[in-house]
């Protein structure tokens, strides 16, 4: 017995995975002046409850969570995922340029103030489940953008904002699609 005999394997090869997104370039990431108030609207999109670290975290977990038994599935989890990765840098480049900080802090027009936690996801067992709170997720991220850009009157901030817009309404079609 050499110990072979209990390997499990996951052959699923995610090399050449790249972001899953609209294929459009992005404005250039610049502010008119610094704005600590935008700069706080937009903590709560990179590390809300709804933001895009918490996109990011709950496709990567279901992309480890289906990986051995959809390969396919997953590897398009994973270009989702890497897509909101990329949402995530621009939100902190915009958020340093506006004078804010990166914290993993949502700042709060109230004044309160809530670390990014994983409470904040949405982790069902069944395939479907996951792909209807995916389409859930990307929904109310781009609600709220949606009412951020109509908060920010900066045209270079909401420039990106939207581009990162077109990006979640590409995800939701593709989930959809998934779904079927």
């Amino acid at each position: 017995m050499e110990g072979k005999e209990n390997v499990l394997l996951n052959d699923c090869n995610f090399m050449g995975i790249g972001p899953i997104m609209m294929d459009l370039p992005y404005p250039p990431t610049q502010v008119r002046e610094k704005n600590l108030a935008y700069a706080n609207m937009l903590s709560i999109d990179y590390c809300g409850a709804v933001s895009e670290l918490s996109a990011i975290t709950q496709y990567i977990n279901n992309e480890n969570r289906i990986s051995c038994g959809n390969c396919s599935l997953a590897k398009t989890l994973l270009g989702i995922a890497m897509a909101e990765m990329m949402h995530l840098q621009k939100l902190g480049e915009l958020i340093v340029l506006l004078g804010g900080n990166i914290d993993f802090t949502a700042k709060f027009r109230d004044g309160r103030r809530k670390m990014w936690t994983p409470e904040y996801l949405k982790i069902p067992e069944q395939v479907k489940s996951m792909l209807l709170a995916d389409i859930e997720a990307e929904k109310a991220a781009i609600n709220q953008y949606q009412a951020h850009i109509k908060m920010i009157k900066d045209d270079c901030v909401n420039a990106v904002l939207a581009r990162i817009i077109k990006d979640e309404e590409y995800h939701i079609m593709l989930l959809r699609a998934l779904m079927k």
